[in-house]
């Protein structure tokens, strides 16, 4: 049964209950209110059905949450009630201050129950259905990391385990990049839609779509950061600055790139490095390489090297937010040879 069905339905059962209605008080009088009683419930269902189809955007979250914070200003209320019991006053006065309890307790209780929806709402489908004795981790998988693809190999790995939640919001984006007019974004989005279709393929791999979504805030960063909050969960993303502001507000960060370059071979001063010297530094009389696994090799003093393959010694490495350079000189006792 469709809507429609189920809207017909209810309006010729609310104009039946309207009649017999009208009916029973036809009987204590000598009007018939009959048909008036079929006019006021068929009137009746029409427009709860309008509420209901002006109330089509709100979410079963907030609706429980709203309720949940209904039933506990009506306990505080009921709670007071009792206290004004003690209180000696007219009986007027007394009906009249629970009233006003009841009317602000319900009130405060909803507000302050629909500002924590998401608190509320979000925890219970990832609790209800766990054993106590086992706690699973949640990792939030933002966009960028998505379109990386690394995610495939290093979940293979297993060394990064638990549950994966790849919130509504962040397929949206990425089919909003997927549709873009710009032939690279629109590549790197459908590049991210198989990824996550290879993802989900995967028996060893749970994934699971989260479906929630913060109205109330505008860019997807905020939201990967909020949700990550509410649910306890790590945050797996490549994006520098992301990571920096999610980190700031407590959200445990797993950044991609940082594990790249921890995984880096270490180079330490006095060792030779043997590369290719593909363009000129910044500085003065500099040489740029790079290593197999795109590691950034300045060498000084090596701009007469250009286009050739030379041995040099490391004399310094530095690491940086953005990964890590290592510092060099021509060796002395080798020639470079094309």
């Amino acid at each position: 049964m469709n809507l429609l069905w189920m809207r017909i339905f209810f309006m010729v059962v609310s104009g039946l209950v309207g009649y017999q209605l009208g009916g029973t008080y036809s009987t204590l009088s000598d009007s018939n209110f009959g048909a008036m009683g079929l006019g006021i419930g068929v009137a009746g269902a029409i427009a709860v059905i309008i509420l209901e189809v002006l109330m089509r955007k709100a979410s079963v979250a907030g609706l429980s949450a709203a309720v949940f914070g209904l039933i506990f200003g009506l306990i505080m209320a009921m709670l007071l009630s009792f206290a004004l019991n003690m209180v000696p006053m007219t009986e007027v006065l007394r009906s009249s201050l629970r009233v006003i309890l009841l009317l602000i307790f319900c009130y405060l209780g909803m507000v302050i129950a629909m500002r924590g929806k998401d608190e509320f709402s979000l925890v219970i489908p990832y609790i209800k259905l766990s054993r106590q004795d086992v706690s699973e981790e949640l990792i939030i998988l933002d966009t960028s990391v998505i379109i990386d693809g690394r995610i495939c190999d290093i979940s293979q790995t297993k060394f990064v385990e638990g549950r994966f939640v790849i919130p509504r919001f962040v397929l949206k984006e990425l089919q909003q990049i997927a549709d873009s007019k710009d032939s690279l974004k629109r590549n790197r989005g459908r590049r991210g839609l198989e990824i996550l279709s290879k993802i989900q393929k995967n028996p060893q791999i749970d994934v699971k779509i989260h479906e929630d979504d913060f109205p109330d805030l505008v860019d997807v960063d905020s939201k990967l950061i909020k949700l990550a909050k509410v649910l306890s969960a790590k945050l797996f993303t490549n994006d520098f600055n992301l990571s920096k502001v999610a980190e700031l507000q407590g959200v445990k960060v797993l950044n991609i790139n940082e594990l790249a370059n921890t995984l880096k071979p270490i180079v330490l001063p006095g060792e030779v490095l043997e590369l290719k010297v593909v363009k000129e530094g910044k500085e003065y009389n500099q040489g740029i390489g790079y290593l197999d696994d795109g590691t950034m090799v300045v060498v000084e003093n090596g701009k007469h090297l250009l286009g050739q393959t030379a041995r040099t010694t490391v004399t310094s490495v530095l690491q940086t937010t953005a990964g890590r350079m290592i510092f060099t000189k021509p060796a002395n006792n080798k020639k470079s040879h094309r």
